[in-house]
């Protein structure tokens, strides 16, 4: 077995064979995994030299494959690529990427964690004339582009797992997003239902664009007749694209014009230039272009994010065709902090830059969140809690709604915010919140509990363990339950050599920083010397 062998791909049906061939002719197969065994091994009689397996598992317990093909029902997407994304090996799944944008979303971020391929199958986008199309838009060639149209129509393959719109539409959306650079604002749908009345044959999406552009994709598996057509319209020429032509024909310009006469537009018709193209499967280049990156560690054109712009505009479709109403498209927003795909953060939360959030945390609605700080794992903030510039949040904390931290505050493993004084299950209490205030730079030790109502103050350093039960003051050293003062400490977190009470002077050991006692409090006196 060639050492290039490293692909497996899952699934041998409709699509899955056309993987099978590809791969294998790209000298890149090594497994072909089918839950027939009867199925693997007449595969492994056509391509010699491939090792068959039934399970998903024995797949992914092979050091040796490094990549798979997954050519599976959409339902099963989400689950097959996340097990192998977590698997280590990099991923390639057929059209859509799944059938959620949380999972979609999920996805990406995994394969970004992992360090991983994800690609998406969107076909067209390794085909030649498509290439050609959209370097001839970009270029101006075709003017200012006014509208897009799309038919894709044949009479079957007729599918019960998922309606038309989903079954034909990924590729027709994908190319239109792509070559027009944007998501639609808004979206119209409506399709008949004939052979099934919960199966949509027929469909009719409208896309409108922030830019002018209008675009209609036609779908239908009930239709005398195959037809592949794209049309893009700008007002220099227009461009046809018809992947049921000869390849001669695939890619057509038409140098219409239209006139103004009298106040009259007057249309002039012009013979079609054809676009010189140069013959290639679409398929075995995007094979190829899957392991391009896989050598190359750099993501494809149709990415997880490419998919999963595809996969929001096919939800607004199936919503508009359910409800008969223009569906708007949320625009996506850029991100300026880290979150694990399985942390949740609310739309109305804010979030500084450069911010991470770790596994299984939740921010809440209304709360705020600084720049440059660190969530721990199964952390929960808010709703409506505040927290400021550079704050580590270890593992398994609440901050609740009431509490508000300053900035670089420190809060260790399990320690506990509390925001209610005398709770009770039976009686909510719910407007008796109680205001917790903890200043900038304090440290509050693991399992240590706050309780609500007080302020803990700047640089105070409160104990594991510790029960804090009133307000603590700067530069305190707290320990016990209750808690009490034993100390005074630095900002750098060395302990000072003052009295509890009284006057007196000290100096940080680590930084030199001098500090002086008077009147019960602390305060820095010098900057580091260090």
């Amino acid at each position: 077995m060639s050492a290039k062998q490293h692909i497996a791909v899952i699934g041998t049906g409709y699509w899955g064979k056309n993987l099978v061939r590809n791969f294998y002719n790209l000298g890149a197969l090594r497994t072909i995994c089918d839950i027939s065994q009867d199925v693997v091994r007449r595969f492994n009689e056509l391509y010699p030299g491939t090792i068959g397996a039934q399970s998903f598992s024995e797949v992914l317990a092979d050091e040796a494959v490094r990549g798979v093909a997954l050519a599976t029902p959409a339902v099963s997407h989400a689950l097959l690529a996340r097990e192998a994304l977590l698997a280590g090996k990099d991923v390639y799944v057929e059209k859509p990427l799944c059938l959620s944008e949380e999972e979609g979303a999920e996805l990406i971020a995994l394969a970004e964690q992992q360090g991983r391929i994800l690609m998406v199958g969107h076909l067209l986008w390794y085909h030649p004339a498509v290439l050609k199309l959209k370097e001839l838009i970009d270029a101006g060639g075709l003017g200012r582009i006014q509208y897009i149209y799309s038919n894709r129509l044949n009479l079957g393959k007729l599918r019960r797992e998922e309606n038309v719109l989903w079954s034909f539409a990924p590729h027709d959306i994908s190319v239109i997003l792509g070559l027009l650079g944007e998501m639609p604002e808004s979206i119209q749908a409506q399709g008949g239902n004939y052979l099934h009345r919960k199966i949509a044959d027929t469909t009719v999406s409208l896309l409108n664009f922030a830019s002018g552009v209008r675009a209609h994709i036609f779908v239908s598996w009930l239709h005398p007749f195959k037809e592949q057509k794209l049309v893009v319209v700008g007002d220099k020429k227009m461009a046809v694209f018809d992947d049921t032509a000869p390849w001669p024909d695939k890619l057509l310009l038409y140098p219409h014009s239209v006139e103004w006469a009298g106040n009259i537009p007057v249309a002039h018709k012009a013979e079609a230039d054809r676009v010189a193209l140069t013959e290639s499967e679409p398929l075995r280049a995007e094979c190829q272009a899957f392991l391009d990156a896989m050598a190359s560690r750099k993501p494809p054109y149709t990415d997880g994010k490419e998919g999963l712009n595809v996969l929001k505009v096919l939800n607004r479709c199936q919503q508009a065709l359910e409800s008969g109403t223009t569906v708007a498209v949320e625009q996506a927003e850029e991100k300026n902090y880290q979150a694990h795909f399985s942390a949740i953060v609310d739309k109305t939360a804010v979030i500084g830059h450069g911010t991470k959030i770790w596994h299984f945390s939740h921010i809440l609605a209304e709360s705020e969140i600084g720049p440059e700080c660190s969530i721990g794992q199964n952390v929960v903030i808010g709703p409506k809690a505040t927290v400021g510039k550079g704050c580590k949040i270890q593992n398994n904390v609440s901050v609740y709604e009431g509490v508000t931290l300053e900035d670089h505050v420190f809060c260790g493993p399990s320690m506990v915010f509390t925001n209610v004084y005398n709770p009770r299950c039976e009686f909510p209490r719910k407007n008796e919140y109680r205001q917790t205030l903890v200043k900038r730079g304090a440290t509050l030790g693991a399992n240590c509990t706050v309780v609500c109502g007080i302020t803990i103050g700047s640089y105070a350093f409160v104990g594991a363990g510790a029960v804090v039960t009133e307000d603590v003051p700067d530069f305190a050293l707290m320990v016990g339950c209750p808690a009490r003062q034993i100390g005074w400490m630095s900002r750098f977190g060395e302990r000072l050599d003052l009295p509890l009470s009284g006057d007196g002077e000290a100096v940080c050991p680590h930084t030199g920083e001098k500090y002086l006692l008077a009147e019960g409090r602390v305060r820095p006196v010098s900057r580091s010397l260090a």
